[in-house]
């Protein structure tokens, strides 16, 4: 077998070959992380500016739900935790949305952003949509895989995560 240096290759297609399927490569997770950064930052919000959501009892409020849950999640001791202070569990939820969103679009430490996605994804299966029959009619077991490639790969383009390794990299 010979050596054949790049460089010099004889074939300019292998090269450009090459080259679009790197590139495909290290951007074929961007649409996925807009997707979920976007829909995490609009469900965040969409719970802050929802005064029924934020409330213990009522109609639509976390409470409700919660309690409407209760007997047929997966581990009712997270209910029972979200239970305690509804209002407060409402704004946790809020706020960690918002959070990995902004990280997840930002690119901000995006596997510990992506990893809080998932387990945001995670509880929400195991109570609220865990006695979804069929289990595939639930969107949130989706939405924990979904989150599983970003925990593993991290955001390598477009993203603060890279700018500073770069910088980091640049300086040594």
């Amino acid at each position: 077998m010979t050596h054949v240096d790049r460089t010099t290759a004889t074939c300019p297609s292998d090269e450009v070959g090459t080259d679009g399927k790197e590139r495909a490569a290290r951007y074929a997770l961007l649409p996925l992380r807009l997707f979920l950064g976007v829909t995490f930052v609009y469900a965040g919000l969409d719970k802050l500016f929802d005064s029924a959501f934020l409330s213990a009892t009522g109609t639509g409020s976390v409470g409700e739900l919660m309690g409407s849950v209760r007997n047929s999640s997966a581990v009712p001791a997270l209910v029972d935790m979200a239970l305690k202070s509804p209002e407060g569990f409402g704004y946790a939820m809020a706020f960690g949305e918002l959070a990995v969103g902004i990280g997840t679009l930002l690119g901000l430490f995006a596997r510990l952003a992506a990893l809080g996605g998932a387990l945001i994804s995670l509880s929400l299966w195991l109570t609220v949509s865990w006695q979804t029959e069929p289990y595939y009619y639930g969107n949130d077991l989706p939405y924990l895989f979904c989150w599983l490639p970003l925990v593993l790969a991290g955001a390598s383009v477009f993203s603060l995560d890279a700018a500073i390794a770069e910088r980091r990299r640049r300086s040594r």
